[in-house]
């Protein structure tokens, strides 16, 4: 077989799998890892394996380094020099993977700093790599900012066991109700938030319906009816 057809075969999201720097997190069965279905598609056979990109080598190029550069000036001068752990560039976009300690500090460094200006975070997205040892639920934040016209990522990580993420709403507002619905999806819970609960799910919903361990289908109907209270009667979120 020729090395052309070998790549050919690789999974789109894992074009480098024989660099030793990318790790891989699991193992895909199937399209949804759906089993005994009668799935007729041909996607039950499918086989694929879940990798992290490998972290990027410095200097990265163009705008990113510049960025790279101006936090990691700011982070030292704040007093958490090592905040970042890792810097991922693929497909031209720039992910900055963050202790989750220090995400409230690295957060004001990316709004406030003269040479960053990233004023807008405009979501917050979970997602849940059940393989991925001690790191099973990640958060990752969509950061914009409107003065150099540039978009990053952070990305945060926590154990099943211990799902919590410091809340960064006292810096982005915009995240309070991103928040709340990757807490009702995925379980991780914001320390600091103002007022965490769920926004999808009704309050008493057992579980995280996007958790890659929720099941898909054939469970009994959980939902147990809506009611809308006098206004007076309603949840406060103050």
């Amino acid at each position: 077989m020729t090395e052309e057809h070998q790549g050919a075969d690789q999974p789109e999201n894992a074009p480098a799998t024989l660099d030793p720097e990318v790790s891989a997190v699991g193992e895909r069965h199937g399209m949804f890892g759906v089993t005994g279905s009668g799935d007729t598609s041909g996607y039950g056979g499918l086989v694929q394996p879940i990798v992290f990109p490998a972290p990027a080598h410095r200097p990265l190029e163009g705008w990113h380094e510049d960025v790279a550069a101006a936090l990691d000036t700011a982070l030292a001068d704040a007093g958490v020099a090592h905040a970042v752990e890792s810097v991922v560039v693929h497909r031209g976009e720039v992910t900055f993977h963050v202790r989750r300690e220090d995400l409230p500090t690295v957060a004001r460094v990316l709004r406030d700093d003269a040479a960053l200006r990233f004023e807008l975070c405009s979501g917050v997205s979970g997602v849940h790599y059940p393989a991925d040892a001690g790191r099973e639920l990640h958060a990752v934040y969509h950061l914009l900012s409107m003065t150099f016209n540039r978009r990053i990522r952070l990305e945060v990580t926590c154990p099943d066991a211990d799902p919590h993420i410091p809340s960064t709403v006292a810096t982005y507002p915009t995240n309070d109700w991103h928040e709340r619905e990757t807490f009702d999806m995925f379980g991780i819970i914001f320390d600091g938030h103002p007022a965490l609960t769920r926004i999808l799910m009704p309050d008493d919903w057992p579980g995280h319906p996007q958790r890659k361990d929720y099941p898909l289908g054939g469970i009994p109907v959980e939902y147990k009816g809506g009611t809308i209270p006098p206004p007076d009667q309603r949840r406060s979120y103050n």
